[in-house]
């Protein structure tokens, strides 16, 4: 029952948007972080490829 009701919340705008993570590297102390953002579909290698 739990599919169902999931597939039914991907209708419309939903789909054209991807969460996307990227790890990040920090400069000061070399421990790697997480960013995350909902980016939309044709954006998605723009965001990977910016630093």
């Amino acid at each position: 029952m739990a599919k169902k009701v999931v597939a039914s919340l991907q209708k419309g705008e939903g789909k054209t948007f991807t969460k996307v993570i990227k790890m990040v590297k920090s400069p000061k102390t070399g421990a790697y972080t997480f960013k995350e953002e909902m980016v939309h579909n044709e954006k998605v290698k723009e965001f990977f490829a910016k630093k």
